[in-house]
């Protein structure tokens, strides 16, 4: 199992910024995660699991804990069948290519999500209409404690929007076991394709972000009411609100975490004073204040 300190997390998150988190942890099995996981909890100190880190950024003033990061053995796939058993490090462009390669569809939707697989069951991943709560069968846990390897079916997952039951729990998804339905392999590819291309179109992939940073409100999309407020291209620092798509925070070079939660804070209060709908982040903020 490697292990890291003083660890710079802009290197490990899609904002490419952050602060330092004071260790990380990467197993390459689930018997070394368990064993992370008891000497965690032994020492008494905090803990994050990181996925591929493009849903997270961490504050200036770092982690003081551990940071845990499935190793490269965590990305193999294998099909059984209809169904694919991916690695909780895998990629969903990955997890995509594998099942295109089978013939196998149903993936095509979430093929863009710049994310791992076990990420994207932890927060109920989604675009375009699907999420992965429509695809998933099961997935194989280690408890949080880390004295326990067991299989969780999707029924007792709670699934929703960004959301899953391991958030409450802290059992960390070692493999997702998906369910997809056979298709003409060039018909899959051009769904693909096309999701691409919409993506491309539609999104400032050009420059570092964590992909939509607010949650959808109920009834409303939270880019709409940002471009609405009149935030289109509102910066603070190296942060900005895109000018290609409003829910999008961008870092335009030179972002530190704290101008792009300071323009988290004016997005929330202007939408919030000009709609009275409260923004809540999608992205999930780690660590302390600036120190």
């Amino acid at each position: 199992m490697e292990r890291l300190t003083d660890v710079n997390m802009g290197i490990y998150t899609s904002f490419r910024t952050g602060g330092n988190a004071d260790c990380m942890l990467i197993p390459d099995t689930p018997e070394e995660l368990a064993e992370a996981l008891r000497e965690i909890r032994r020492s008494g100190s905090p803990f994050v699991m990181l996925g591929n880190g493009s849903n997270t950024l961490f504050r200036e003033g770092g982690f003081h804990g551990t940071v845990l990061k499935l190793g490269p053995s965590f990305g193999e796939i294998r099909r059984e069948g209809n169904e694919l058993v991916v690695g909780a490090a895998a990629l969903m462009s990955q997890a995509a290519n594998a099942a295109l390669e089978a013939g196998l569809s149903g993936f095509e939707n979430l093929s863009g999500i710049p994310g791992s697989l076990g990420g994207a069951v932890f927060m109920d991943a989604g675009a375009y209409g699907s999420e992965m709560k429509d695809v998933t069968v099961s997935a194989d846990v280690v408890t949080a404690d880390g004295d326990a390897l067991r299989t969780v079916p999707v029924e007792e997952m709670d699934l929703s929007y960004r959301h899953s039951i391991f958030e409450e729990t802290g059992d960390i998804v070692t493999s997702v076991r998906i369910r997809l339905t056979p298709d003409d392999p060039e018909k899959i590819r051009r769904r693909m394709k096309e999701m691409l291309e919409k993506r491309s179109s539609k999104q400032p992939l050009q420059y570092p972000s964590a992909g939509s940073f607010f949650k959808r409100p109920a009834g409303h999309f939270a880019g709409k009411l940002i471009q609405d407020a009149g935030l289109r291209g509102a910066r603070v620092g190296g942060a900005q609100v895109s000018e290609k798509h409003c829910g999008f925070v961008i870092n335009r070079g030179g972002a530190t975490p704290r101008d792009i939660i300071d323009l988290m804070h004016l997005v929330q209060n202007t939408v919030f004073d000009q709609t009275g709908i409260l923004l809540e982040p999608e992205v999930r903020i780690i660590g302390g204040p600036e120190e």
